[in-house]
C-alpha cells in the first residue's frame, strides 16, 4: 500500500508530503489545478519517462519519493531479497536536473529506471483516463484477459519458448542454404591441412632449425677458432699458461721481504694459471666434439626452404605456421560435423516446436474457461451501471500463426440492444456507452488483482447522475478490501471515498503553486458543492452536498 508521497520542485508545487491510508480517496480540483501533477510524480516513482519540464521553474532539480507499506505484498518483498535490498520498507526515489538528467534510488540503493518499473508493477495499478480508447485495439482485450486469468507467468515462459524456437528456425534455415557454400569451403580447408600435414612442422621446430642451421654453416670456422683459442691458452711456444708460469717462477725466486709483499700478486698468478688451464681443457674437449656435417647441413636448409615455401603460400610467417594448422585442422572438424549439427539442430527446432505448441495449448484451454467468467462478472457490473440490457462476450478464437502470446486471438463482443448480435466494441458502442464498458472491465481485472493499490484516473468520464454514484459505490467497495485512489470531476463518485484529497492551484505575483490536503467533513462539504453546483454555493447546494456525502458514508441496510 502507498502510505507517503514526496514530492519537491514539482512542476509547480515548492514542497508537499501526503500521508495515504487503506480505503478509497477521492483527488478533486478544478481543471487546471494540478491533479496530474500526483499522479505524475508517482508515474516517475514508478519508472515513466522523465525530462526537464518536470522540473519547477527556476530550480535546479526535482526530487520526488513514494513509500509503500509491503507487509503483504510478499512478490514485492521477494524482489527485493533477490537483489539483497532491505525488506522491512519499500522506498522509491527518483530525482531530475534541469538538464534532464535522471537518477534513482531503491531503498537507499541506485537503482536503474528498469528496476522502478519492474518494481513498481509489485506495488500499484493505474487505471488511465484513455483505457476506453484502448478498448479498441484486439492486443490489449489479450492482455486484459491474460491478466484476468492470472496466465502472466505462463505467457512469459510461452514467449521465451516461442523466441528460442524462432531462433532454432533461423539458424537451421541458413545453415541449410549455406550448404554448397561449406561444401566447397571444407574441400579447400582439406587441401590446405593435407598440405601442412605432409610438412608436419612441431612447435617450437622452426627456431630449433633455424639455430641448427647457423650451427652446422660456421662448423668449420668455429672448429679452426676454437683450436686457435686452445693453442693460445696452453702451447709450449709462448702460451699464456707458458708465460704465466715463467712469470709465476720469477717471482717465485725473489729474497724474502720483496717476495712477502708480493704475495698476493704470487696468488692471483696462481689463480690465473689455473682459469688458463681449464678454459684450454674446456677449448679442447668443445674442438673435439665438433664435427662437420654436410649431409645434416643441406637437409636442415631444404626444411626451411619448404618451411618458407609453404609459409609464402599461405601468406603467413613461418613462425605462424603451426598456429595456422591448428586453426585450419579445427575449422575442417567443425565443418565436418556440420551434417551433425545440421541434423541435431532439425531435432531441436522439432523439439521446441512441440514444446511451444504443449504451452500454447494450456494457455487456450485456461484462456477459453476464464473467457466466459470474465464475461459473466463485466455483464453484472454493466447492470449495475445502466446497461442491463448489454450482452458483453469475451470471444476467444484460434489463429493458425503462432505468436509470442500464444495460438489465439481475444475479442470483446457486445450487444447493445436485445435480439442484436454481439459485433467488437468499436463498431457498436457509443462514447458514453465505452466509458461505462471500460469502467466495468477495470472494476472486474481490479476485483482479482492482487496488488492492492489502485489509481484510477478520471475512469468515469462520459458518466453521470445515477450511474456516478454506482460508479462511486464500486470504488469504495473496492477500497474496502484494499487502497483506491481516484481522479475524479464526479460529486456522486468523490462523496462515496473515505478520504477526500483537495488540490488548489494559487497565484501570488509571478509565482503559481498547487496545494494538497486532506479534507476535513466540513471541507468536503464545500468541496462537493463546488462540484454540484459551481463558483456560487447556495445554502440549497451545500444541503445537497451535506445530504450527499452523508448518505454515501452510512453503511449499506
Amino acid at each position: 500500500m502507498l502510505t507517503q508521497l514526496a514530492i519537491q520542485d514539482y512542476a509547480i508545487v515548492d514542497r508537499l508530503e501526503l500521508d495515504l491510508t487503506h480505503g478509497m480517496t477521492a483527488i478533486t480540483g478544478e481543471t487546471g489545478a494540478g491533479k496530474s501533477i500526483l499522479l505524475g510524480a508517482l508515474g516517475l516513482c514508478l519508472g515513466e519517462r522523465a525530462d526537464a519540464g518536470s522540473v519547477r521553474h527556476g530550480c535546479e532539480r526535482t526530487d520526488l519519493s513514494a513509500r509503500f507499506d509491503i507487509q503483504h505484498l510478499p512478490a514485492a518483498a521477494e524482489w527485493l531479497t533477490v537483489r539483497e535490498l532491505p525488506t522491512d520498507e519499500c522506498l522509491l526515489r527518483r530525482v531530475v536536473t534541469a538538464s534532464g538528467r535522471s537518477k534513482a534510488w531503491i531503498n537507499g540503493q541506485p537503482a536503474t529506471i528498469s528496476d522502478l518499473k519492474s518494481l513498481g508493477e509489485q506495488l500499484i495499478q493505474i487505471h488511465g483516463q484513455h483505457a476506453h480508447q484502448a478498448l479498441m485495439r484486439e492486443e490489449v482485450h489479450l492482455a486484459l484477459l491474460d491478466d484476468y486469468a492470472g496466465l502472466r507467468e505462463a505467457r512469459q515462459q510461452l514467449a521465451e519458448t516461442f523466441h528460442e524456437w524462432r531462433n532454432a528456425r533461423r539458424r537451421l534455415k541458413k545453415l541449410s542454404e549455406e550448404g554448397s557454400e561449406v561444401e566447397a569451403k571444407r574441400q579447400l580447408l582439406r587441401y590446405q591441412v593435407e598440405e601442412l600435414d605432409q610438412l608436419g612442422l612441431g612447435e617450437g621446430e622452426l627456431q630449433t632449425l633455424e639455430e641448427e642451421q647457423l650451427t652446422l654453416a660456421h662448423a668449420e670456422e668455429t672448429l679452426r677458432e676454437t683450436q686457435l683459442a686452445a693453442d693460445c691458452c696452453a702451447s709450449d711456444d709462448g702460451g699464456a699458461l707458458s708465460l704465466l708460469n715463467q712469470a709465476y717462477a720469477h717471482l717465485s725466486a725473489l729474497p724474502g721481504s720483496d717476495k712477502g709483499t708480493l704475495a698476493n700478486t704470487l696468488a692471483m698468478l696462481s689463480d690465473a694459471r689455473i682459469q688458463v688451464e681449464e678454459a684450454s681443457s674446456e677449448l679442447q674437449r668443445f674442438a673435439s666434439s665438433t664435427e662437420l656435417d654436410p649431409e645434416r647441413l643441406m637437409w636442415v636448409e631444404e626444411r626451411l626452404t619448404d618451411i618458407h615455401r609453404i609459409a609464402r603460400k599461405h601468406h603467413v610467417a613461418p613462425e605462424e605456421i603451426y598456429a595456422l594448422h591448428s586453426t585450419l585442422q579445427r575449422e575442417v572438424a567443425q565443418l565436418e560435423a556440420s551434417d551433425e549439427d545440421l541434423e541435431a539442430l532439425s531435432g531441436q527446432v522439432a523439439e521446441y516446436r512441440e514444446r511451444y505448441r504443449s504451452e500454447a495449448k494450456k494457455i487456450s484451454d485456461t484462456r477459453q474457461k476464464a473467457a466466459l467468467r470474465l464475461g459473466k462478472e463485466v455483464q453484472q457490473q454493466l447492470a449495475f451501471l445502466a446497461m442491463g440490457k448489454a450482452r458483453f462476450e469475451v470471444a476467444v478464437a484460434s489463429r493458425e500463426t503462432p505468436t509470442p502470446e500464444g495460438l489465439d486471438s481475444v475479442q470483446f463482443l457486445i450487444s447493445a440492444n436485445p435480439g442484436q448480435p454481439a459485433r467488437p466494441l468499436a463498431k457498436v458502442a457509443s462514447g458514453g456507452e465505452l466509458s461505462r464498458i471500460s469502467l466495468a472491465i477495470q472494476v472486474v481485472a481490479a476485483s482479482h488483482s492482487t496488488i492492492p493499490s489502485l489509481v484510477f484516473d478520471e475512469v468515469d468520464v462520459g458518466i453521470s447522475g445515477a450511474t456516478a454514484e454506482i460508479v462511486g459505490q464500486l470504488l469504495r467497495k473496492l477500497g474496502e478490501n484494499g487502497q483506491v485512489m481516484t481522479v475524479t470531476h464526479l460529486p456522486q463518485v468523490a462523496a462515496q471515498a473515505h478520504q477526500h484529497l483537495h488540490i488548489e492551484k494559487r497565484a501570488k505575483r509571478d509565482t503559481t503553486r498547487t496545494y494538497m490536503a486532506l479534507l476535513d467533513e466540513r471541507g468536503r462539504i464545500s468541496e462537493l458543492a463546488r462540484m454540484l453546483g459551481g463558483v456560487t454555493l447556495s445554502d440549497q447546494t451545500l444541503a445537497h452536498a451535506q445530504e450527499m456525502l452523508h448518505a454515501s458514508q452510512r453503511p449499506p441496510h
